[in-house]
């Protein structure tokens, strides 16, 4: 009878460690892997006490707080570049991912495509600027950059235009992921 229990025991404890997802590059609403949308700048030190964190040391001798704080593993691989908020106590505000590992719920990441954006998400709008657009997604803190390089030839050399989700060919690659936490 002991034995019986000790398996059903064990079969349950096998059972819940199958359920638990890893989410060290998962991407939620509130969350980016270990950052949780309510970290402060002052727990990076804690939060990834693994990895190596590499901080503006000009601006800090001076007092300021760090401008830009990257994110490193310990094996050298640049993960992210946080940007801390100007309040009296610093959160994050900005993140750009450079690990291709991280994605979103939904498995949108570096490696995406702007068809694999548009079958996943609904674009809210698309910004213009020099050299790229900036694809705005509904619901969510993530936001992608596309090279205008990525267009057809008539898009690219106008920074006026409003361009349309239509007019972005399926295949253009992603260049940039941020998530803004404001």
């Amino acid at each position: 009878m002991r034995r019986i229990f000790i398996i059903i025991g064990l079969a349950l404890c096998f059972t819940q460690c199958q359920k638990e997802k890893d989410t060290t590059f998962l991407i939620t609403k509130n969350s980016i892997g270990k950052l949780n949308k309510t970290s402060l700048a002052r727990d990076l030190e804690v939060i990834y006490d693994q990895d190596s964190i590499v901080k503006d040391t000009t601006r800090l001798l001076i007092g300021y707080g760090a401008k830009k704080i990257k994110i490193f593993e310990k094996g050298g691989n640049h993960l992210m570049t946080l940007t801390p908020s100007l309040d009296s106590i610093p959160t994050i505000e900005n993140i750009r991912i450079y690990d291709i590992r991280f994605q979103t719920e939904k498995g949108i990441g570096l490696n995406s495509t702007f068809k694999d954006i548009k079958e996943k998400y609904t674009i809210s709008k698309i910004l213009t600027s020099l050299n790229n657009i900036v694809v705005i997604l509904k619901n969510t803190d993530v936001y992608f950059t596309i090279d205008k390089k990525e267009l057809p030839a008539s898009l690219r050399y106008n920074s006026n235009l409003n361009i349309e989700a239509v007019q972005v060919p399926d295949q253009a690659k992603v260049k940039y992921m941020m998530v803004g936490w404001e």
